[in-house]
């Protein structure tokens, strides 16, 4: 069965904890991803499957700007299209509601995001040097919604 990408509400909070602890260095906590839910700017968009949360994508839409917080996708389910499919989504809803500018920050050893950013029009634009809690430098990337 196919999973189809929903908007996410503040049930889904444990679960979202659950894949960040399988995705990330540091992982938001599920009390942490519950109060997101509770932040106006706040969007997500996941696949949920049969009894657990594929991929989730976690947004702030403020006045004409998106910024991706978060794409995770769990590990076993990965280079199967979720991640491309959920940012498309957030892409066309943003396009929808009026964003003119995406922007992101990505781990400079993560090739895979990279290539998937550059691949749906995102460009880099600048660098955080020592972003990451092991010195990793992150880099910016924007991508202009053409509206």
């Amino acid at each position: 069965m196919k999973a189809h990408p929903s908007r996410l509400g503040p049930q889904y909070a444990p679960q979202i904890a659950e894949l960040e602890k399988m995705c990330f260095d540091q992982p938001w906590s599920e009390e942490q991803c519950r109060q997101a839910f509770a932040q106006p700017a706040y969007a997500a968009f996941g696949m949920p499957g049969a009894d657990i949360l594929l991929a989730y994508i976690s947004l702030y839409l403020v006045r004409d700007e998106m910024e991706v917080l978060n794409l995770a996708v769990r590990p076993e389910c990965r280079r199967q299209g979720h991640g491309r499919r959920l940012l498309f989504l957030a892409l066309q809803a943003g396009r929808k509601i009026g964003i003119q500018k995406a922007c992101l920050e990505v781990r400079e050893s993560n090739f895979p995001a990279i290539s998937l950013y550059e691949g749906l029009g995102f460009v880099q634009c600048g660098k955080r040097p020592h972003y990451y809690a092991n010195n990793e430098n992150a880099l910016l990337y924007a991508r202009d919604m053409g509206i």
